[in-house]
């Protein structure tokens, strides 16, 4: 009924894996609640053929998946399941996708910056190990396109890509044109697209977040990329209503807000190594203060937002710089680059605040000196913050740039 399954005469956990008999391959489904009646399982794919009166068999235990240095480069299901045709992964140890996340207080300082190749975050949005980031905005302003431009140009060991309920046709393009052979080298890649079960593009986020624990237990800093929170907020949303629950803020249940610190809690430092997580979050209508939008803005460590206005003036990346914040600048970046970094900030502020004056021809030079230099300067600002797709640029070069430019 709806999207779960009523099954009596079984002993199972919540959370627990069982198999329910098909004509083709057995249906996996995961116990989501327990009453009197029996279970209530989330099915974990298409539920084509079920009848009443299927077999189901408890498997004893909950969705484990294969993990280890094999990993590099391949391309897997929601499931942890391989889907690019490369060899099997059946040597590799199995582990549980639940973890809790490290203690507050054995999580060591983010005081080391993490390059992403990206001049206009890595100067005045600048990122360090460890930290989590949401890149905010719109449908169709460049969130995957910055996505991937990171994920060729960051300075980290591995990447880990979620791409949770995306367009079908987006997975290829995205591996061999955005990401490319030598970013997937270095990558591993979970897909579950918008056709999968919600059950699978729910879990495809903690499959995720497991494969970056296990790099991270092993002493590496990886970066884990997830596109997109909403989507699997939205796949909570559907599980939610059909288990019963009721919708509260803007039709998603409370249990979606549950859900949310529970993921992104896991990303982080830990004594062995690090998980920097970017999350994009598809805000409804360009509303920044939609309700995914804010409880993810309340959880992690600072957002990006990326301007519809920017994006159709063909300015990429599309990224707001004054509207954009990291929480750990401070520990990441030296007193010198800091002032560099304000002083631009100023100058794009003022120059905001100036701008329709200039245009009518009412403002009066001098009124303002960092509007002023900001009017002089705005066609090299302007190279600055926009790059191609393909330009990396490291980040000791960005920070002297920016300090060529404020300094000009």
């Amino acid at each position: 009924m709806g999207l779960h399954l009523r099954v009596g005469g079984v002993r199972a956990a919540l959370g627990d894996i069982v198999e329910v008999e098909t004509p083709g391959t057995p249906l996996l489904a995961e116990v989501a609640a327990s009453d009197s009646r029996g279970l209530v399982c989330l099915p974990l794919g298409h539920t084509r053929g079920l009848q009443v009166g299927a077999t189901v068999r408890a498997t004893g235990g909950p969705l484990q998946i294969r993990v280890g240095e094999a990993l590099r480069g391949r391309v897997l299901d929601g499931l942890g399941r391989p889907v690019d045709g490369g060899p099997s992964l059946d040597a590799l140890p199995l582990v549980g996708v639940e973890q809790e996340p490290p203690p507050a207080l054995s999580r060591p300082r983010i005081v080391h910056p993490l390059g992403l190749g990206v001049r206009a975050l890595d100067s005045l949005v600048p990122c360090g190990r460890g930290q989590r980031i949401g890149i905010m905005a719109g449908s169709g302003v460049g969130k995957s396109s910055l996505l991937s431009m990171i994920a060729r140009g960051t300075d980290a060991e591995i990447s880990v890509i979620a791409l949770v309920g995306e367009r079908g046709r987006e997975v290829r393009e995205f591996l061999e044109n955005d990401l490319g052979p030598e970013g997937l080298a270095r990558s591993v890649v979970v897909v579950a697209t918008s056709d999968a079960p919600p059950v699978e593009r729910l879990r495809a986020a903690f499959v995720a977040t497991r494969i970056a624990e296990w790099f991270r237990d092993a002493g590496r800093d990886v970066v884990l990329m997830m596109d997109s929170l909403t989507r699997v907020s939205m796949a909570q949303r559907e599980i939610g209503l059909s288990a019963g629950e009721p919708p509260a803020t803007r039709g998603y249940p409370p249990s979606v807000f549950a859900l949310m610190p529970r993921l992104l809690e896991r990303a982080g430092t830990s004594p062995h190594g690090s998980i920097t997580g970017l999350y994009t979050v598809l805000v409804e209508g360009d509303d920044m203060q939609d309700p995914i939008g804010d409880t993810a803005r309340s959880i992690l460590d600072g957002h990006v937002v990326l301007s519809r206005r920017l994006a159709t003036s063909g300015h990429f990346p599309s990224i707001d710089v004054l509207e954009s914040i990291s929480r750990v600048t401070g520990a990441v970046t030296s007193p010198e680059q800091r002032g560099d970094a304000t002083r631009l900030r100023r100058m794009l502020a003022a120059h905001r605040d100036v701008r329709e004056l200039v245009e009518i021809g009412a403002y009066v030079g001098g009124s303002d000196p960092y509007a002023d230099a900001a009017l002089a300067r705005m066609g090299a600002i302007e190279a600055f913050l926009q790059q191609s797709m393909d330009d990396s640029t490291p980040r000791q070069e960005t920070w002297q740039r920016l300090a060529g430019l404020v300094a000009a």
